[in-house]
Parts: structure tokens; sequence; C-alpha cells
């Protein structure tokens, strides 16, 4: 051999492995992780061990380069749609190649955005992010981040109770084409069904993807009412003290109080805007079928599988190309009918009526709270007009007196006048002028009464 071509082609990988070191170590550590989708740690959790198991994943992601995972990986929980669960460990990358989307949807389900409300459809997942529950949903499996806030834990509960009682399919040995077949086929009598809802029938019940939705929905439209219910409970007895004593302790009450309920009213708007987003357009709903989607790419793989083996196979499989011909057009013409969005609208009218009714309670007690500052404000209005009658009173009071004190001061001067010498004079001219005075304030108070100016 000559030197030069595989010399320099060595020379070459040399020097891409100098350039290139960290990367390829950490491909190979992602690697050597016993998991079946790449991620960091796997845990499976328990009831009773959820911290030591917490732990010990920890320990164990701390033990294979910990500075780079500990940087963006983050904990999630795997639920399928047979209600087994397990704690995950993952970083971004390891998300987007698991559920194939683009990683500013992630971005949806960062800190950024923790009390928005979006429920977006991708080709092979559904981004959910309802208040504290921020989820991707595919048509196989859940991927719950954060599992173990306090506010996600009734949903955590809700999906094993509603997942619990399916049963994994057996597992059949034998090529792929036969998994296929047991996916696609429901052995009653050979009749073909378009499962995975087979076990009880597509008619029985949600596709799985719904059904993690509409538990979504539940929980955060009960976690909404009750969030509601627990402000009625405070708002009206703080507005019915405030009515009757307007005190700075009642009014900072009220403040606080309109403060959390518009707070609470922006979130609940969040979430029913969103919900009537997706009810405006049938498109966006029709996104939302998962499954249908993945019944169709399955029925594509089968019936070009069946198509390439017919090339090859000339007689008995006739009838089973039959058979895949009557499963596909059953199919098609029953459950996969890609406008049919009825079972998603009636889900969505649904929990939309529920936040319909959540947000008129919330208007309620708003319209209690400006009830209660209007009789408050008018409260004060009368309060300010008795002490402006007032004012005027005393103002009619002091300039009668004040028209009795200049006549006496006018008299009080030193300048000779005949009515000095007259006997008993000072006690007749008090009293004459302090008559007039009370005169002057009987008649100007007489006015202001007749101009409705003092009630």
């Amino acid at each position: 051999m000559g030197k030069g071509p595989f010399s320099n082609r060595r020379t070459i990988s040399r020097r891409r492995l100098k350039k290139l070191p960290q990367s390829a170590l950490e491909s190979a550590a992602a690697d050597s992780v016993p998991s079946p989708n790449n991620a960091v740690a796997t845990v499976s959790p328990n009831n009773t061990g959820v911290n030591n198991s917490i732990s010990a994943m920890i320990a164990a992601g701390a033990s294979s380069k910990p500075k780079k995972k500990a940087g963006g990986a983050r904990l999630w929980m795997r639920f399928d749609r047979f209600g087994q669960s397990e704690l995950i460990e993952c970083d971004k990358s390891t998300i987007i190649k698991r559920v194939s989307i683009p990683a500013r949807d992630l971005r949806i389900l960062g800190p950024v955005f923790s009390h928005s409300s979006n429920i977006l459809a991708r080709e092979k997942a559904m981004v959910v992010n309802l208040e504290f529950i921020k989820a991707i949903v595919t048509a196989e499996e859940i991927l719950l981040l954060d599992p173990l806030r306090q506010e996600v834990l009734p949903f955590v509960d809700q999906l094993r109770q509603q997942l619990a009682h399916k049963t994994p399919p057996p597992i059949q040995g034998g090529s792929q084409m036969s998994v296929q077949e047991n996916e696609m086929q429901l052995s009653t009598g050979r009749q073909w069904l378009p499962v995975p809802e087979a076990a009880e029938g597509l008619q029985c019940e949600l596709p799985f993807e719904f059904q993690v939705l509409e538990i979504a929905l539940e929980v955060v439209c009960t976690y909404l009412d009750s969030s509601v219910a627990d402000l009625e409970r405070d708002a009206y007895p703080v507005l019915d003290e405030l009515a009757i004593n307007v005190s700075t302790k009642n009014l900072e009450h009220v403040r606080s109080l309109k403060s959390h309920l518009t707070r609470l009213l922006a979130r609940v708007q969040k979430v029913r805007d969103e919900i009537e987003h997706l009810l405006d357009d049938n498109e966006d709903m029709a996104h939302l079928y998962l499954t249908r989607k993945w019944i169709q790419s399955q029925q594509s793989e089968a019936i070009l599988g069946t198509t390439a083996s017919n090339s090859i196979v000339t007689a008995a499989p006739h009838l089973r190309r039959f058979s895949s011909n009557r499963s596909a057009s059953l199919m098609s013409s029953n459950c996969l009918d890609d406008q049919d969005v009825e079972d998603l609208e009636m889900l969505l009218e649904a929990y939309f009526m529920q936040l319909d009714g959540t947000r008129n309670k919330i208007l309620s007690v708003r319209e209690y709270i400006d009830d209660t500052e209007d009789y408050v404000n008018i409260q004060l209005d009368n309060q300010r007009n008795e002490l402006i009658q007032l004012q005027l009173i005393l103002t009619i009071a002091s300039f009668a007196i004040t028209v009795e004190i200049l006549i006496a001061g006018i008299f009080s001067m030193n300048i000779p006048c005949e009515l000095y010498n007259v006997n008993g004079v000072f006690n007749i001219f008090v009293g004459a002028i302090t008559a007039a005075s009370f005169l002057l304030f009987v008649l100007v108070l007489g006015y202001a009464r007749w101009k409705k100016l003092i009630s």
C-alpha cells in the first residue's frame, strides 16, 4: 500500500480526535448509560422510597460527568399508556430527540412562562403548559416536568388512578412485521380494529393524549375553583367589615384582596382563552389527534410491507392482503376522518363552560368589591358634605360676631359722644348690637337654607 493517502487519512483522524475530545467523551458516556431513551439517569419510583430513589439517581449522575450533566438536566416523570411510570433525568437535547419537538417549545415549559397557558400541537407530540402542569404528550407516553412539586402531585395521582386499570399487551416473539400486526389487530374472530384503544374499543374511550389532556384540565380547573372558593370565603367578611368601619386596616385588606383577585382572574382568563382559541380552529384540533396520526403511519407501513410481500408471494398471501385492505378501509371509513374533531370539541367545550363559570364567580366578587367601594365613597362623600355644612354654619356665625365686634370697636374710640353721658346706656348698647348680630346670623343662615346649601 502507498503511504501517501493512508497516512493523510490517519493524520486527519488524529487531528479530529484532538479537536473534539469533549464531544466524543460525552457521546460515549451517554451511550454507556443503561437507559432505553438515552436518559442521564432512570429510577423506578416507589410510593414509599421516592426520596431514596432520587438521592441514588443524583449520586449516580454525580459519579459520571457531574458538572456537564447537572447544568441542563431536569427531573421528568414518564407515564406510558398502561399507567407504568418512572423518574428520569434528561437534558434538553435528549427530550428534543425523544419527542421530536423544536427547542423553543422547551422554553415554553421553563420558569419564565410559569403561569402561562399553552396547548401546542406538533407532528408527534402535544406540548401542554397549563398553570403548574408542564408536560409533553405523545401517542404512547407522557413526560411530566417537575413531578414532585406540591401542586403537581394531584395530577400524578390522577394519572396513576386513571391509567392503572389498563394492562400492557402480551409480548409475542416474532419478526417486526408480526409485532406491528399485533399492534394493529384485535384477535376477536380475526376482526381488524384500529388499536391502541382496541382493548375497550375506540368508541368506548378517548385516545391516550386526550385522556391526559382531560386529566390536566380537570386538575387545573379544580385548583382554580378551590382558589376562587377561598377568595370568596375571605372576601365577603372583609368587605362587610369595611362597609361598617372604614379604617386603614380594612382598606389595606381590601387592597391586597383586590390584587389577588386580579391575578387569579388573569390566570383563569389565560386558560379560557387558550381553550377558546382551539375551539375556534378545527385544524388545530385535528393536529392534536396524535393516536390517529400514529395509526395512519402504521397503516402506511403495513400497506407498504404488504405490497412488497405481494410482489414476491403469489397465491396464499392474496387472502391476507384482502384482509389487510378490508381493515384499512374499515379504519379509514369509521375512525380516521381527519376532519372529525367532535370528541375533542366536546371535551374542550365542557371545560370551557366550567372555566367560564369560574370566571363569572370572580367577576361577581369583583362586582361586590366595586359595589362596596362605591358605598364607602358615598359614605365618605356624605361625611365630607356634613363637614362642609358645619364649616358654613361656623363661617356665618363668625361673620355675625365680627359685625358686632366692629360696632363695639367703633364706639370704643376716644371721641366725644353724647351717649357717653347717658346713665345705663352700656347695657342697652351691648344688648342692641348683640341682638342685631344674632338677627344677621339668622338671616344669612335662612338664605343658605333657601339656596339648599345647608340641609
